[in-house]
């Protein structure tokens, strides 16, 4: 568990610079260059993320059930998750409605994705991971929306034809996900 929550603590802590330094982030930026900013953040994220990985692993091993959740909110869970992967197609098409109307989907999508895993699993790691990355969604969301307000930042409405596209994306990579890489990957298979 030590590991997971290490983990979780380099990778959070790297993604939430934005939330609690952003002047320090950007006299970073300037003093280190762009690139050399953007490398080592990488570094440090796949560091945290290796950690989570492997910290994970060891604590499906030996989990420490804190509450057994209702069959029912894996069926929540699925139909949550298929929301969470349109949130994350909407970051990357553009001109789609979604991303116009909320600005930050890609945060909203841990944020359901998180949730559903929450309630879908009541380990303690489960909890630790899971919970870790909806507090971080939250905060994260919070202060995105502060800076477009304080910045004044305004999107074109998206159009009819990207939105579909994005849906259709989102639908198609989830269930590539849930019926294959998600079993794969992790281990478990939500839809099998």
């Amino acid at each position: 568990m030590e590991m997971l929550v290490t983990g979780l603590v380099v990778f959070l802590a790297a993604h939430s610079v934005r939330i609690f330094a952003d002047n320090w982030r950007t006299h970073m930026r300037e003093m280190l260059g762009d690139n050399v900013f953007k490398a080592a953040y990488a570094v440090v994220s796949l560091v945290g993320l290796g950690l989570i990985i492997w910290g994970f692993g060891m604590a499906r091993e030996q989990p420490v059930q804190l509450w057994s959740p209702p069959v029912g909110m894996r069926h929540a869970a699925s139909l949550l998750t298929l929301v969470s992967f349109v949130f994350l197609a909407a970051t990357y098409v553009p001109g789609n409605a979604i991303k116009a109307r909320l600005g930050h989907p890609m945060v909203l999508g841990v944020k359901v994705w998180a949730l559903a895993h929450l309630l879908a699993n009541g380990t303690l790691a489960h909890v630790a991971l899971f919970g870790s990355f909806l507090i971080w969604s939250v905060l994260c969301f919070r202060a995105a929306r502060q800076r477009d307000r304080a910045e004044g930042v305004s999107r074109p409405a998206g159009n009819g034809r990207a939105t579909a596209l994005t849906v259709v994306v989102g639908v198609l990579a989830w269930a590539v996900f849930a019926f294959g890489l998600h079993g794969w990957l992790i281990g478990v298979k939500p839809m099998g």
